[in-house]
């Protein structure tokens, strides 16, 4: 098959779950004899020189990119609330430029399948339709809206909660819209499948979670610097500073009140000045930043947190971390969309109290945490292979073609 996949950012490198969600599929359809394109918004948030990638990824994909301002601006912002009925976030990836590329692309190739990654590609259906006899299928990364309604529980800020709960609204509105405008749908998880049909959904629906290699998953390391504890994802993410913040000021001196020279170790990419100021002043953190080997920094801590009360679909870093043999204490929205046992292979809490008793558990019982990280390596072998999730996504497409 000639399969096109449409995406709002260029999935490398891969350090957060949108890309490395996108790139796996990529990668393990083309290991499969398929022939992937890959037409990307290159932004100034996301940039990647495309004459930087491994030669690995340059010679399997074809991947081109068009440079697309997605810079948030405040007076933009305020206008679209005031005088547009779309949601800012969806306006954002509207661009011109990347229409005439497609158009180009599509004039150039002939594709089975045209794979829209993630709602906000939508826009770009007509177009498609106009160009292409290709199948198009939509790969829902989350609930877009469940994300803002969640945000705005959790806000403070009457003004921000207000406008959370409008751009949730708007953002509803927008994927009704275009409910069923794709012929097939890819949703991330079981749970999102639910939720797509409860708005509607009517077309062929397989869920493809974020798969991984498990040629990777290598979960010995000389160097774990057990007991401590770590969290690694997007700083600029608002659900990863809310769970960051949340651990900080309800667990983390509960846990060094208990455990003398404990060390909580945080990395990850584009933290406002008001974070990094916090993660470097507060007593026995260390803040580590953007860093280039994610798997090095997993294998060599012990605890991995991921405290998370907002977001949706599939926390990708969730399973990444289970693939390297980590005892992860989570949250239950951390762990949703993900058929984890609680107590068997992960540690699930919402409560702070206990949320930092069942940290000291595993810093108390070694053989609890080995056991537990153990499970957690089996678990994403048994059902998060990436080449099995391919190979299932490419003969659910084989099937609909053979449809048209």
């Amino acid at each position: 098959m000639k399969i096109l996949q449409l995406t709002n950012k260029i999935p490398y490198p891969p350090k957060d779950g949108g890309a490395i969600a996108t790139l796996n599929i990529s990668l393990g359809l083309h290991s499969l004899g398929h022939e992937i394109t890959l037409l990307g918004m290159n932004t100034s948030k996301h940039y990647t020189n495309l004459e930087d990638l491994p030669d690995t990824l340059k010679n399997n994909i074809d991947i081109r990119d068009v440079k697309v301002d997605t810079e948030i601006c405040h007076r933009a912002m305020l206008k679209n609330l005031f005088f547009s009925r779309l949601p800012y976030n969806a306006v954002r990836f509207f661009n011109k430029d990347f229409g005439h590329l497609l158009v180009k692309l599509l004039q150039e190739k002939e594709f089975d399948v045209i794979q829209l990654e993630g709602l906000y590609m939508t826009w770009y259906i007509k177009t498609i339709r106009e160009h292409s006899k290709a199948l198009i299928s939509l790969r829902a990364h989350n609930i877009e809206h469940e994300i803002w309604e969640r945000t705005a529980v959790q806000e403070r800020s009457l003004f921000r909660r207000i406008y959370f709960r409008e751009l949730a609204r708007r953002i509803k509105k927008f994927k009704m819209n275009m409910l069923n405008s794709y012929d097939l749908l890819l949703p991330i998880t079981k749970r999102d499948a639910s939720k797509y049909f409860e708005l509607g959904n009517n077309r062929p629906a397989f869920v493809v979670p974020a798969g991984y290699d498990v040629s990777h998953l290598n979960t010995v390391s000389n160097k774990v610097s057990f007991p401590d504890v770590f969290f690694i994802g997007t700083l600029d993410w608002f659900p990863n500073q809310e769970g960051v913040v949340w651990f900080l000021e309800n667990v983390w001196d509960k846990l060094i009140a208990a455990n003398s020279g404990l060390e909580f170790h945080v990395a990850g990419r584009n933290a406002p000045p008001w974070l990094e100021k916090l993660l470097t002043t507060k007593e026995g953190v260390v803040y580590h930043g953007e860093i280039d080997d994610a798997h090095t920094f997993i294998r060599n801590h012990a605890i991995m947190i991921a405290p998370l009360f907002s977001g949706s679909g599939m926390r990708v870093k969730v399973i990444e971390g289970m693939a390297l043999g980590k005892t992860i204490v989570t949250t239950t929205i951390g762990a949703e969309g993900i058929p984890v046992m609680d107590g068997e292979n992960i540690l699930i809490e919402d409560d702070p109290e206990y949320f930092a008793s069942k940290i000291n558990l595993l810093i108390k019982n070694k053989e609890l945490f080995d056991e537990i990280g153990r499970n957690a390596s089996t678990f994403v072998g048994d059902n998060f292979d990436n080449h099995k999730i391919s190979a299932s996504l490419a003969d659910f497409y084989q099937k609909q073609l053979k449809k048209c």
